[in-house]
């Protein structure tokens, strides 16, 4: 069985030794960059290998882009294949934040083209509280090769944006919280508010309130009242930096409701020319 959404705790469990199955653990805390690696080293998962959100997820911040660009297609799969990963493995990825990082790898495996990849519902907590293992020792890896397949229609840039803003065109989903796309509040940006046309739908609402996913059913209901007669393929993510905007695409894609694609650059790109509006307000 291939898993390319979510996976529950139990049905990773039995899988810790299985030398077709890869685990990334995903902690990242954005106003302390360094926290994800110490917890890692505190301990993780067996078997679990850390991937880092600024050096391992990202490429390099530049004058014109977002907080987190896209990394080098190239560069990522040669991280992925000295991981152990290429197209014969399942991988599981996790986090301490219900997703919220996770699902950026999920992301960028899917636009690699590697669809068996599934998000760890529950996060690292539900694992714990279940007293399932946890350990401090690295894992032995098998490198190998992993062999891109880029799908570059899964993403879209800040031209294409421009584009749905003047002809009123598609649907833009920005899954910060209300008080950030309100431009109440923003703790990481330099400018608040939200790209004009732009609905809020924040990615925690995906949620159950012990921190798994809504059901199938329950997600499907949620964005097709947002999407109201506009198909999936029409939708566009976005997210502060084009993180948590994949939990959107994930709970979308979880629903059936398959072809929305990511701003990558999000708003920490939109707001690097001073000539892009900045709507505030619900």
């Amino acid at each position: 069985m291939i898993y390319s959404t979510i996976i529950t705790t139990p049905e990773l469990a039995p899988h810790l030794n299985d030398p077709h199955w890869v685990i990334f653990d995903c902690r990242f805390t954005l106003t302390d960059p360094e926290a994800g690696q110490h917890a890692y080293a505190l301990g993780h998962i067996p078997g679990a290998r850390y991937a880092d959100l600024n050096k391992d997820l990202a490429g390099p911040v530049t004058a014109t882009s977002g907080r987190h660009p896209l990394p080098a297609p190239k560069e990522l799969a040669e991280k992925l294949g000295r991981w152990g990963v290429d197209k014969t493995k399942q991988v599981v990825v996790y986090d301490a934040s219900f997703g919220a990082m996770a699902a950026r790898l999920w992301w960028l495996l899917h636009w690699l083209g590697h669809k068996s990849v599934a998000v760890l519902d529950g996060d690292l907590r539900r694992w714990e509280r279940e007293s399932r293992p946890i350990t401090s020792e690295l894992p032995d890896i098998v490198p190998t090769q992993f062999h891109p397949t880029l799908h570059e229609d899964l993403w879209v840039d800040g031209g294409h944006i421009e584009r749905m803003v003047i002809d009123n065109a598609g649907l833009l989903i920005d899954a910060r919280s209300e008080e950030r796309f309100n431009g109440e509040v923003e703790p990481l940006d330099t400018a608040a508010g939200h790209v004009p046309g732009a609905i809020n739908a924040p990615f925690e609402d995906n949620l159950e309130m012990d921190g798994t996913f809504l059901s199938r059913e329950a997600l499907g209901e949620r964005y097709r009242a947002l999407l109201g007669e506009k198909h999936p393929r029409s939708v566009v993510h976005m997210c502060g930096s084009g993180v948590t905007a994949c939990h959107n695409l994930l709970a979308m894609e979880h629903a059936g409701l398959r072809g929305a694609r990511l701003y990558a650059g999000s708003w920490s790109e939109w707001i690097r020319d001073p000539n892009h509006p900045i709507a505030t307000g619900p």
